[in-house]
């Protein structure tokens, strides 16, 4: 019998009743208290980790890390060497295990907006493939994109193209233990309506939200976030955060975390720093006030 994502969560105590009734989507369910754990994406230090200012490779990346005392890193897919072959991506999971850190996910850039054809043929191979480096590296969960809607076309085309490739790129995710994390980022998922319209469509247990806190640019950004968490499997924490017409401020980190506790959200949570501040300087200092909040 196929085991599908409403079935499989059905057996469990249901939480967060209010997005529930909503949309009449199950979240997820989660009994117990939220257990979270601090990792680092490597998008970080983008500017370090390529280009003509780079100075360091992934397993810098890893070391910086345990020397902050973090618990995990992301490895972003795009600073691996395009041809990274497989040993690569175990050495890369054998160098953080001896640091003591886990690999907490990894993230794609795909686009699954675009008609049917050669184009995304391609981008449902680079998610396949991140699936069997992931698996390769013990990584729990990759983020993926909706993708960007073509011109001219109407929401609706795209939203069922992006479902039909989710399907397919789940059913292949799921065989291999890694769970798909779809990421409230602008365009067909700028909203929690947009998005949780995409994880009831696809309706699995090996695909949920990658909750981005600094992408939704909405009245109520906060209030969005905290409809979303129900859903999240991974969490991307940035250190700024916008309103509707408004410009980027300060992000409260400790409403965050406390929107992850009533949640009960229990998982990795990410920084992604995209600040102007050297992230040599800044992130060190974000990363011990999140600690000082998770605990």
């Amino acid at each position: 019998m196929s085991l599908n994502r409403r079935s499989f969560l059905g057996s469990l105590a249901l939480g967060a009743a209010s997005a529930q009734s909503s949309l009449a989507i199950d979240p997820i369910a989660r009994t117990r208290p939220a257990h979270l754990k601090l990792s680092i994406a490597a998008y970080s230090y983008r500017q370090f980790l390529q280009g003509q200012k780079q100075s360091m490779d992934l397993f810098d990346f890893a070391s910086l890390a345990a020397d902050m005392g973090l618990d995990a890193i992301e490895p972003t897919s795009y600073y691996f060497p395009a041809d990274a072959g497989m040993d690569y991506f175990y050495k890369l999971q054998r160098h953080a295990f001896l640091l003591g850190l886990d690999i907490s996910g990894t993230s794609v850039g795909n686009n699954f907006c675009v008609e049917p054809g050669p184009l995304r043929e391609k981008n449902l191979k680079l998610v396949r493939d991140w699936v069997d480096r992931a698996a390769a590296m013990h990584a729990p969960v990759i983020r993926i994109f909706a993708g960007n809607l073509p011109k001219g076309e109407e929401e609706k085309v795209a939203v069922e193209r992006t479902i039909d490739c989710i399907k397919q790129s789940v059913e292949y995710a799921g065989k291999k233990g890694v769970i798909l994390a779809i990421e409230n980022h602008g365009g067909i998922t700028a909203t929690p309506d947009q998005l949780l319209k995409l994880v009831k469509a696809v309706d699995s247990p090996w695909f949920g939200v990658n909750l981005d806190t600094g992408n939704f640019h909405t009245d109520d950004p906060y209030g969005d976030l905290a409809r979303l968490a129900p859903y999240a499997v991974n969490v991307q924490v940035k250190t700024e955060i916008a309103s509707r017409g408004q410009k980027k401020e300060p992000a409260d980190l400790a409403k965050f975390i406390d929107m992850l506790r009533k949640s009960r959200y229990s998982g990795y949570v990410v920084l992604e720093y995209e600040a102007p501040e050297d992230p040599m300087k800044a992130i060190p200092e974000h990363i011990k006030a999140l600690r000082k909040l998770i605990g």
